[in-house]
């Protein structure tokens, strides 16, 4: 027959035993004690890994040139070509809205390097650098005279040596003058 008494020193002795064992189970202190600083590797924002440069450009009405948009990636990261090399990566990708009688007849991607990573079973083909991505535009003849600046969208996946961070897209604007 188990009484109050039992009861009692069992749970006690539960308790007791739990508490010489919980110490156990926390999370050590970050042995960095700095103010601000943190055990956790910082977050990778794909976007603030790609700075992208659009340069201007100036067309006759009629006319069909180049607009580029150069891409410095950070050192110590790359982003997916276009084509990625699978599926499942997110290409880099340009996107531009037309306007005012400008139009995008199509885009131009760089040639891509080959480059083997340690999670991936084969080569990959990415952007590292420096790179320049070009989009065909044409004036037509109805197109207004004066500086324009078409909408843009820039699609990047950034990735070290190690792992790929979640895409991100980057808002441009892409300065065309029409003469």
């Amino acid at each position: 027959m188990v009484t109050n008494n039992n009861r009692r020193s069992v749970l006690a002795f539960t308790l007791f035993a739990f508490s010489l064992l919980l110490p156990g189970c926390t999370k050590p202190a970050a042995e960095n004690t700095q103010p601000g600083s943190s055990a956790e590797p910082p977050r990778i924002a794909s976007v603030d890994v790609v700075k992208p440069t659009p340069e201007e450009l100036t067309l006759a009405k009629g006319e069909s040139g180049y607009a580029n948009v150069r891409l410095q990636i950070q050192q110590g990261y790359h982003i997916n070509a276009n084509p990625a090399s699978y599926s499942y990566l997110i290409a880099t990708e340009l996107q531009l809205t037309p306007a005012s009688g400008i139009g995008v007849d199509f885009i131009t991607y760089p040639d891509a390097l080959t480059r083997q990573f340690p999670f991936a079973e084969k080569p990959l083909v990415v952007y590292e650098g420096e790179t320049v991505i070009k989009a065909m535009l044409k004036a037509g003849s109805s197109a207004e005279t004066g500086k324009h600046n078409l909408s843009a969208k820039l699609r990047v996946q950034a990735c070290d040596d190690q792992v790929c961070y979640a895409p991100g897209v980057i808002d441009l604007t892409i300065p065309v003058t029409i003469k």
